[in-house]
């Protein structure tokens, strides 16, 4: 099977695709709410 260009550029933007569903998925995940909560609240506490 020989790899042109145009196969690589595909090959690129599955991946690419690929880890940015993974990274919505990570990032609307309930395990992670909790502490993503808990770092939005950081700039409003006080020291």
């Amino acid at each position: 099977m020989e790899m042109d260009i145009t196969t690589l550029r595909i090959a690129a933007t599955l991946v690419s695709f690929v880890t940015f569903i993974g990274i919505l998925a990570w990032a609307y995940s309930r395990r992670r709410a909790v502490a993503f909560e808990e770092a939005a609240r950081l700039p409003f506490e006080q020291d």
